[in-house]
């Protein structure tokens, strides 16, 4: 009986690894933020290292992306960092989504939800393990962009709109 069990498991994970899901790999970067934006080079070097795989239109996927259901599994993890934050379709934001995002970097940042634990726990991935020092510069480097919106644009612009609430 065991042997059914472990053969038809054998099976299963043998079928499975024919549906492999979409990679994020398109690389469309139209309207990527350093469109807009001034990044420096060790902030550019940090987002890449720590952030674009889940939140940018290209993933470098690891070897074992490949093996379902892990592949399934990341590729959840791709999709939902991209719907909370895309550096690849940040300027398609309005200015207020575009502010609440810079806000929401350095929110998650300080209260170190980013990058995820389960990205970096047992030393997967250890270049997007942020130092103190890196984490400084990503939160002055949002706190700068903030600064920037709130000196070219009008402050009722820069706040998002509560669902309901109207233009007067």
């Amino acid at each position: 009986m065991l042997k059914k069990i472990v053969t038809g498991l054998v099976i299963v994970l043998i079928i499975i690894q024919f549906f492999q899901p979409d990679k994020n790999e398109s690389n469309d970067q139209k309207a990527n933020i350093s469109t807009k934006y001034a990044i420096s080079d060790e902030v550019s070097h940090i987002l890449e290292n720590a952030c674009n795989d889940c939140h940018s239109n290209q993933t470098n996927y690891p070897f074992y992306a490949h093996v379902q259901p892990v592949g399934w599994w990341l590729n959840g993890h791709v999709e939902e960092g991209k719907e909370h934050l895309n550096f690849s379709e940040f300027t398609n934001l309005s200015i207020a989504d575009q502010n609440h995002q810079f806000e929401e970097i350095v929110e998650v940042i300080e209260e170190n939800e980013m990058p995820l634990e389960s990205y970096t726990y047992l030393g997967l991935h250890p270049e997007a393990s942020l130092s103190d020092k890196e984490k400084t510069s990503l939160i002055t480097w949002a706190k700068e962009q903030m600064s920037y919106l709130k000196s070219n644009y009008p402050a009722d612009s820069l706040k998002r709109k509560k669902r309901g609430e109207q233009h007067h």
